[in-house]
């Protein structure tokens, strides 16, 4: 059976306000002539298949639009929803469609694989959503099972006689997607095949960008490995880096670059040959580059004469100027030679201060509470155990009201 395995489509996503909809139904077409072409079996895409709750109405013909065309290229599709998407709204309709489009969000089913045959027998695909911890706790479907390593049961509550969670905290993401793969386990012992996994998670090793939306908050983001031990392949999404975890545990990355950390990024699906005894082969199919993306530094003079830039004037450009002063109307003079020049930050050649930092500088590659917690240090002093604790419940409420928005 090939598969070709694909994620964070982000349809309706923008580059700094620049629309993406033209580069993404690029990618569309790119992945239909591929599963044609390839005689692929099965397409499957782990999540963020929208960049938000509510998507605009282009972006859902579009992906409308993707699951008929690969479906009538002779491929299956398992979809499954993401952070980023509202999983009810992507689901509404998973009845109604065509038996070979299946649409998995819902979290009570993840251990009711979407079963697709080839001439060796059955290969059975287990669709996990990505699961917010505290929201999904009552939810998931029993796992028999040994607790987790600090005594707790994989839905967080202790056992008998034990110490709850501290502050009766939601369980972590570790502890939910551990007990969600104890009922895959459970339920692939009982079943004849090879197995896939489908799923929308950090787990630990992956390299994150700048482009991923934190899902931190709540506890530890992420998940150990070990969790996918036994499965044939695990189709991860989540991250927007590929990147392989393991021979059968790998990330596809984002058909498009959504920041400009993933300037040098080779995007691409995978290719995925598995046979009767188990994963055979896998290749990474590059997605055709619609733009480039260029981090340029210098002065504005040079930058608008150097030679060395000419290979950027078409390239989605991410300019910092070093000038002693912010010369007027930069980015009108830049977008001169440079017309799809996005973003722009003026930073002199001076030897700054952490005091002079701008404040995006300050808190890059810090988690939404770690910005919190400072904040609190600033105004007054470091925060109590208990006020840590009533800052991440807020941080989560607001998470959770933004996703269901």
């Amino acid at each position: 059976m090939l598969v070709l395995h694909t994620s964070d489509w982000h349809l309706g996503r923008a580059l700094h306000r620049f629309d993406l909809l033209a580069a993404q139904a690029a990618f569309v077409d790119h992945l239909v002539e591929v599963v044609r072409a390839e005689h692929v079996d099965l397409v499957v895409v782990s999540g963020d298949v929208h960049d938000r709750a509510i998507p605009p109405v282009a972006a859902m013909r579009l992906f409308d639009e993707a699951l008929s065309r690969v479906r009538d290229a002779g491929a299956h599709v398992v979809v499954i929803s993401g952070n980023h998407d509202a999983g009810a709204r992507l689901g509404d309709k998973a009845g109604l469609l065509d038996p070979r489009v299946r649409i998995r969000t819902d979290v009570s089913a993840i251990a009711t694989p979407v079963t697709v045959e080839d001439s060796h027998g059955p290969v059975h695909v287990y669709a996990l959503p990505y699961l917010e911890p505290a929201a999904v706790a009552a939810i998931l479907p029993a796992a028999p099972g040994p607790d987790t390593d600090d005594g707790t049961h994989l839905d967080g509550t202790a056992p008998a006689g034990g110490t709850p969670p501290a502050g009766g905290t939601a369980p972590s993401h570790a502890a939910t997607l551990g007990r969600a793969m104890r009922a895959v386990h459970a339920d692939r012992a009982r079943r004849d095949g090879r197995s896939i996994v489908c799923a929308h998670a950090w787990v630990s090793g992956g390299q994150v960008s700048e482009s991923e939306r934190d899902i931190g908050v709540g506890g530890l983001a992420a998940v150990p490995a070990e969790l996918f031990n036994g499965i044939t392949y695990t189709a991860l999404g989540h991250l927007h880096r590929p990147q392989a975890l393991d021979e059968g545990l790998r990330y596809s990355g984002s058909p498009l670059p959504y920041s400009f950390s993933e300037a040098t990024d080779i995007k691409s699906s995978l290719l995925v040959d598995i046979d009767a005894d188990g994963l055979s082969g896998l290749e990474e199919i590059p997605v055709p580059v619609y733009r480039n993306l260029a981090r340029l530094r210098g002065r504005l003079a040079e930058l608008m004469t150097a030679t060395v830039h000419e290979r950027h004037t078409a390239d989605f450009v991410s300019v910092v100027l070093t000038d002693p002063v912010r010369p007027m109307d930069a980015m009108a003079t830049l977008q001169r030679r440079f017309p799809f020049a996005l973003t722009l930050s003026h930073e002199p050649a001076t030897n700054a201060s952490v005091d002079e930092l701008t404040y995006g500088r300050r808190i890059h590659g810090r988690s939404d509470l770690a910005v919190a917690e400072a904040f609190v240090t600033h105004v007054r002093a470091e925060p109590s155990e208990r006020e840590r604790s009533l800052l991440q419940a807020a941080l989560d409420d607001a998470r959770r009201a933004e996703e269901a928005a």
